[in-house]
């Protein structure tokens, strides 16, 4: 191959490497970082076939490692971390400090050295900020008081690993001069880095973006975010010293504080996805088969220290932590495996040369199998908190910090499932208030989840297309659901999920297109409503009505195109109480349900030969036959005994069409008033 083309050929693979493993592992229930690892031992020097360069791929993945920095950095919030800091904060410092006392206790054993050791118990000491926050959606807990307080100690601990970077070429670099020294010239350069993000750049960027966002191009936009990115890591490591990760976490600390923070964060997802696939490949190009056999022991080992050891480490922290049992039992849950930061901290150990190359291999042997179990230790929290319960004297010290909290969804019966809280979510939630009927609704921006919530609405935060979090929603005992998310495939993707979990459950989906319509009900949904169609239908009927037109000529090509686009997607009796739903919320319009009796001048004949339109005036809507609707009835239709014929027009018209199907003005099937 040309060498020109190595750096192609390697983005390629792994790529779709990447996309191989990440489809098997999802499919096999895993998380899809474990794919992405797996990818890199695939494409690595230790496998057969292709191998990838691995001086390429480490440069990408530093551009993986800026990206999710920068985006930790984006979504960081003080407010937040600050409301939990009285559990988070010394939580995650003890969690720490304890879990890297036990790594380098654990690597005396095997005879490895302090430096190394210390390496290794910071490696293990943090937690995978992906897997915990997939995990906390996937079982509907990221927005409960749970998972709130894990995600502001898992915040901690990336602070944490902010400092760590910044100290280790200090501490165990091959330096030269006093030690002391180095380290107060690491800290004063850092915090003059910071100094100058926080008081020049706070100003500076958020000006800059605004300024470009008002020149209305995207493409502009989405490069001066990626710049903004790229170029402060750089800056910070190439005249400041410090590491690229403190750069990229500073910039987007600093955006997260201007109004334009969700649509930076919407533009630089695509990047962060991208090149963090590529860090976890080039981590998983890493490890070596042969030498994680040879020490398996070892990897098992490490595998049941971060798995159980720092699980039982912080269910004990709870008997000091002012939480509630459930709550440490989540967070115990959710820490119990290491991941992204990990690695980090581990390459840098090796590019210093204090851990050797084996020895990084047994950490992401021992984090590929904690992340592999994690969804199993979610799982087994009803367990894990029964087991617990039944010793009541160690129960009754981890709920200290109050009695713990009831899920969101727990209790739920009859309620409506609304998914997406927009525009179109919020005007249902409201008519559901105003009935007094219950509503959970699941949501994916964060900022508006919270604003629900504060709202008074059970919330659950969560990527309902791309999660577990359908389970959690208590669909079997539910009455309806509504998906209104406007994006046509992730409704798609929600009205298959919800319909394999309850077959039964009537499905409300919002279309995008007409042939999002005929798709919406394969997938399952009961009703479907184009808002466009609809939209249109209502600017059409003004305006006819404004020209002069009669409302029954304008009702019969509003439900002709109604029938066109939905008619293929609904049974006759599921479109008949739609129907008339929708014909009596129609302004100006009188309907009326006329039965076909013996003796009635129409019995017997077609709808053409009666011709009620012409000689009265009204419109007949629809048929009812044997319990069953006919919309909008063809002509040659005919009249039965025992039929009820759906009428609309004014007042006048009905008149005369009532006295030609019923001429002794007796309606044994109504009151006499309009529908």
């Amino acid at each position: 191959m040309h060498h020109d083309l190595a750096l192609f050929a390697t983005f390629t693979m792994a790529i779709l490497t990447a996309f191989a493993g990440g489809y098997i592992a999802r499919k096999l229930g895993l998380p899809t970082l474990v794919g992405y690892l797996l990818a890199g031992l695939v494409i690595g020097p230790f496998t057969p076939g292709f191998v990838g360069d691995s001086g390429d791929i480490s440069q990408l993945a530093e551009m993986g490692v800026i990206f999710m920095m920068f985006g930790v950095g984006l979504h960081f919030s003080l407010k937040d971390l600050w409301s939990v800091r009285r559990i988070a904060v010394p939580g995650a410092v003890f969690q720490m400090i304890g879990a890297t006392i036990m790594g380098l206790l654990l690597t005396q054993l095997w005879g490895w050295s302090v430096s190394s050791g210390l390496v290794l118990g910071l490696s293990i000491s943090i937690a995978s900020t992906v897997v915990l926050l997939r995990g906390l959606a996937d079982n509907g807990l990221l927005n409960t008081a749970h998972g709130k307080v894990a995600v502001g100690w898992l915040v901690l601990e990336d602070l944490a690993t902010v400092g760590i970077l910044v100290l280790m070429p200090v501490l165990l670099g091959q330096t030269t001069g006093n030690a002391l020294e180095n380290i107060v010239v690491a800290v004063l350069k850092t915090a003059v880095f910071v100094a100058i993000m926080l008081f020049l750049g706070a100003r500076v960027l958020p000006w800059l973006l605004t300024q470009i966002a008002h020149t209305r191009s995207r493409e502009l936009f989405i490069l001066a975010v990626v710049a903004l990115a790229l170029g402060t890591a750089f800056g910070a490591a190439e005249f400041f010293g410090v590491s690229l990760a403190l750069g990229a976490f500073l910039a987007g600390v600093i955006i997260s504080e201007s109004d334009i923070s969700h649509q930076v964060g919407a533009e630089i997802i695509p990047f962060r996805d991208i090149f963090s696939v590529l860090f976890f490949v080039s981590v998983g190009m890493l490890v070596d088969p042969a030498v994680v056999w040879a020490n398996l022991g070892q990897v098992i080992m490490l595998t049941v220290l971060v798995v159980v050891g720092k699980g039982i480490l912080t269910l004990l922290l709870s008997l000091v932590l002012p939480a509630s049992g459930r709550t440490l039992v989540v967070v115990a849950a959710g820490l119990s495996q290491i991941g992204e930061f990990t690695f980090i901290v581990g390459q840098a150990g090796v590019s210093l040369g204090v851990l050797a190359q084996d020895q990084y291999g047994l950490i992401l042997a021992g984090a590929v199998i904690s992340i592999i179990i994690n969804p199993l230790m979610f799982r087994a929290i009803p367990q894990i908190e029964g087991l617990l319960q039944r010793l009541p004297g160690l129960w009754s010290g981890m709920e200290r910090g109050g009695p713990t909290p009831e899920p969101l969804h727990m209790g739920l019966r009859d309620h409506v499932v609304i998914v997406g809280f927009g525009r179109v979510g919020q005007h249902v939630g409201k008519v559901l208030d105003q009935l007094g009927l219950p509503y959970l609704v699941v949501e994916q921006d964060a900022a508006r989840a919270k604003e629900i919530q504060q709202g008074g609405a059970k919330t659950l935060l969560g990527d309902a297309a791309n999660s577990e979090i359908l389970t959690h929603v208590g669909l079997d005992e539910a009455h309806a659901m509504v998906v209104t998310v406007p994006n046509e495939v992730t409704a798609e993707l929600i009205v298959a999920t919800a319909h394999d979990q309850a077959p039964t459950l009537p499905i409300i989906a919002r279309a995008g297109t007409e042939s999002g319509v005929k798709r919406l009900a394969e997938h399952g949904a009961r009703h479907i409503i184009h808002p466009e169609l609809e939209g249109g239908l209502e600017i059409v009927r003004h305006t006819l009505l404004t020209l002069g037109y009669p409302m029954s000529q304008i009702q019969h090509y509003v439900d002709t195109v109604r029938k066109d686009a939905y008619a293929e997607t609904m049974s006759e009796d599921q479109m008949y109480p739609m129907l008339d739903e929708l014909l009596t919320a129609a302004r100006g319009v009188e309907i009326v349900w006329q039965p076909v009796t013996v003796g009635s001048p129409i019995l017997g004949h077609t709808l053409a030969e009666a011709n009620l339109r012409a000689k009265a005036g009204a419109s007949v809507i629809a048929l009812v036959r044997d319990k069953k609707a006919i919309p909008n009835p063809k002509s040659d239709t005919r009249f039965m005994e025992g039929d009820m014929v759906g009428l609309i027009g004014n007042s006048e018209e009905l008149s005369a069409a009532e006295r030609m199907i019923n001429p002794q003005g007796v309606n044994p099937l109504s009151d006499g008033s309009s529908a």
